[in-house]
C-alpha cells in the first residue's frame, strides 16, 4: 500500500464507534480514505447515513476486490475473529477495536500476520484515544522497560471517582454512570474487570512480547469495593483505582495483574478522574512518562481507528520487536503482594496464608487488615473474591522473593535466633 493509494474501507459495525468513524472520515478528505460499505445486523434501525451504504451480507465486503482495508468495530468476539481471518486470507489489511476478540485469539492473529505479511492495527482496542500501543512498539526496548501501569477502563474509573469524591455508595455511582452512558445496562464486563483484563493482554504483548490468554492473568474488578474502603483510603490519603500493572523483576521475569489499588495523591494515576484513562510507563533512561486521555466514547475511539487507517498509507505494521527480535518476557508467580483486605467476618479470611499482618481493625462491623500474601495464593484460590471480601493492593504492592528472604532473616537476627 503506497502513501498515495486510495484506501477503500469495508466497515463492520455502525454503533457508537462505527458512526463516529464515518463522521470523522467525512471531515478528513485529505486522508484519501472512503467507506464503500458497512455491514450491519439490523437493517430496520434508523441510521445517520445513506441507506445504500449498508448491507447485511458480510461477504459483499470481504470478497469485494476494490476494498483493501477492513475496519472491524463489533462486539461479538467469534464473529469478529471470523471477519479478521477471512479478511487476511483475501489480502486485506485490518484495523480492529475488538479487545475481547484480540485477547482471546492473539496467537491465531499473530500467525495470520506472519503468513500473509498484512498489517493488523488495533490502537483503539487498548485505551481509545491514547496512543499507547504505537509508543510501546516504537520507543521502548524490552530490556529497558521496567514497568507499565494504567487505568484502562473508563466506566470503573468514573464509579470510583464518584464513590471517592461524592461519597456515593457503589450502586448509586453505577446508576449515575449508566444514566450518563459511561456504563452499559449490563455493566458486568466493566465492573468485574473483564474489559481491563482483555486490554491488558494486548498491552502485555506490545510491552514485553508476552502472549498471554486472559485465563493466565490474575484479575478482579471493583464489584466488591465498599464505601467504607473509600473512607479508609481517604484516611490514609490514598485514592482507589482499578489498575492494570506489569513490572519486570530482578530475575528478568514479569509480574502482571489487574486489581483495585490504593494510589498515592502524588501518583500520576491519582489525576485520572471520571471516564478518563491514564498509563504510566517507566523505562531505564526516560524515567516515567504519562499518557492521558479519554478512554471511551464515539470520537475518542474513532480517532484511534482513524490514526491506524492513516498509518496504513505508509505500510505501517506492528513489528512485535519484543516477541520476534528479543527474548520475549515471561510471566511469573514468584513474588508477593502487600494488600488491604476488608470483610464482614474473620472466618472467611485464611490468616495462615498471609506472610505477615501489619495492621488490623476488628472493632467495627466492617473489619480490615493490611498484610502480605504470596501472589500464588491469589492465582490458586478465590476466597479473596467471595463472601463480600474486598481486596485492594497497596500503592507499591510488589515484593520480590529476595526481599522477603532478607526481611525474614533480619527478623530472626533481631530475635536472636541466628
Amino acid at each position: 500500500m503506497s502513501y498515495h493509494q486510495q484506501l477503500t474501507i469495508g466497515l463492520f459495525g455502525f454503533g457508537v464507534v462505527g458512526e463516529g468513524l464515518y463522521k470523522v472520515l467525512e471531515k478528513t478528505p485529505s486522508l484519501k480514505a472512503t467507506i464503500k460499505k458497512v455491514c450491519i445486523k439490523n437493517p430496520e434501525k434508523k441510521r445517520n447515513a445513506p441507506a445504500e451504504l449498508f448491507t447485511t451480507d458480510k461477504n459483499e465486503i470481504l470478497f469485494d476486490e476494490e476494498i483493501n482495508v477492513i475496519v472491524e468495530v463489533i462486539n461479538e468476539s467469534e464473529a469478529a475473529f471470523e471477519i479478521v481471518s477471512t479478511a487476511f486470507k483475501n489480502g486485506k489489511a485490518v484495523v480492529s477495536a475488538s479487545k475481547k476478540m484480540i485477547a482471546e485469539h492473539l496467537p491465531e492473529i499473530l500467525q495470520l500476520q506472519k503468513e500473509t505479511g498484512l498489517p493488523f492495527l488495533c490502537e483503539a482496542a487498548a485505551c481509545a484515544s491514547i496512543p499507547v500501543i504505537r509508543n510501546l512498539e516504537e520507543y521502548y526496548d524490552n530490556d529497558l522497560l521496567h514497568a507499565i501501569k494504567g487505568i484502562i477502563n473508563g466506566s470503573t474509573n468514573y464509579i470510583l471517582t464518584k464513590m471517592f469524591e461524592d461519597k456515593l455508595d457503589f450502586k448509586q455511582a453505577l446508576l449515575q454512570a449508566q444514566q450518563l452512558g459511561f456504563a452499559e445496562a449490563d455493566p458486568t464486563l466493566d465492573i468485574d474487570g473483564w474489559d481491563a483484563l482483555n486490554k491488558w493482554c494486548i498491552l502485555l504483548n506490545h510491552a514485553y512480547g508476552i502472549v498471554a490468554s486472559p485465563q493466565q492473568i490474575v484479575f478482579n474488578g471493583i464489584q466488591s469495593i465498599q464505601l467504607s474502603d473509600a473512607l479508609v483510603a481517604k484516611e490514609k490519603n490514598y485514592q482507589i483505582k482499578l489498575v492494570a500493572q506489569a513490572q519486570k523483576l530482578q530475575n528478568g521475569k514479569v509480574a502482571a495483574f489487574v486489581l483495585p489499588q490504593f494510589v498515592k495523591q502524588e501518583d500520576h494515576l491519582a489525576f485520572v478522574k471520571n471516564e478518563y484513562n491514564g498509563v504510566v510507563i517507566e523505562s531505564g533512561f526516560a524515567d516515567k512518562q504519562f499518557f492521558y486521555g479519554k478512554g471511551a466514547g464515539s470520537f475518542p475511539t474513532a480517532s484511534a481507528v482513524l490514526s491506524d487507517i492513516s498509518a496504513l498509507r505508509y505500510d505501517y505494521k506492528y513489528e512485535y520487536k519484543k516477541l520476534y527480535h528479543h527474548v520475549p518476557g515471561e510471566l511469573t508467580e514468584d513474588f508477593y503482594l502487600k494488600v488491604y483486605l476488608s470483610f464482614d467476618d474473620w472466618k472467611y479470611i485464611p490468616r495462615e496464608k498471609l506472610e505477615w499482618i501489619e495492621e488490623w481493625h476488628a472493632e467495627d462491623d466492617r473489619k480490615y487488615l493490611v498484610g502480605v500474601l504470596p501472589f500464588k495464593e491469589l492465582k490458586n484460590s478465590t476466597w479473596w473474591k467471595e463472601n463480600n471480601t474486598s481486596l485492594i493492593v497497596s500503592p507499591e504492592p510488589i515484593i520480590e522473593d529476595v526481599e522477603i528472604r532478607k526481611l525474614k532473616k533480619k527478623s530472626l537476627e533481631l530475635a536472636g535466633v541466628i
